[in-house]
């Protein structure tokens, strides 16, 4: 069964700066923010790939983006679903992290595979803090697959703009890695 490393209580701050790092990478999972609504978008011909934030959405990212910076203070990368509304919420996360680099990934988007994420994430440096920002049900069961290593959707439900900060080793296998924290 997952762990997680303390908690945080309302109003309390939490500090992600260890005084060791443990040489997992930090992966900051979120889903993207408030999109068109789906049957609107759909009326007008083009693929839901392209459906954007809506002016809400954005503004309320900006927020929530803030207040991840100050859960977490620095990224290396943010990895991608390329669909618009991922992007798009990629890149407001980027501006309020110095603009660090985006990398847009298939494996992200709704139809990806946990264990091509997997494999991109092996990829990177120990210590490396790293976001995904995607879709629901599949960040839900990305999560859940990482932690337990269970293969199942559902279990984990993702707002939109929401965030939870798993540390795995990229070198092991689903199953191993532990909640930090979740917000919703």
């Amino acid at each position: 069964m997952p762990t997680t490393r303390g908690t945080v209580r309302a109003g309390a701050a939490y500090s992600a700066e260890p005084t060791q790092r443990s040489g997992d990478v930090e992966l900051l999972v979120i889903r993207h923010g408030v999109a068109e609504e789906r049957e609107e978008f759909a009326a007008t011909g083009k693929d839901d790939s392209l459906r954007p934030l809506t002016k809400e959405g954005r503004w309320k990212m900006e927020r929530n983006a803030r207040a991840l910076r100050h859960a977490l203070p620095s990224l290396n990368v943010i990895a991608t679903s390329p669909y618009t509304r991922a992007a798009q919420t990629a890149k407001i996360v980027a501006a309020a992290y110095d603009d660090v680099g985006v990398e847009r990934l298939d494996a992200l988007t709704p139809e990806g595979r946990p264990q091509a994420f997997l494999a991109w994430l092996r990829g990177r440096e120990s210590d490396d803090r790293v976001a995904a920002v995607g879709h629901e049900p599949h960040l839900g069961s990305l999560v859940y697959w990482l932690l337990t290593g269970e293969a199942v959707e559902g279990r984990i439900a993702m707002k939109k703009g929401g965030a939870c900060l798993l540390e795995l080793d990229p070198k092991s296998r689903a199953g191993k890695a532990t909640l930090i924290w979740s917000l919703t």
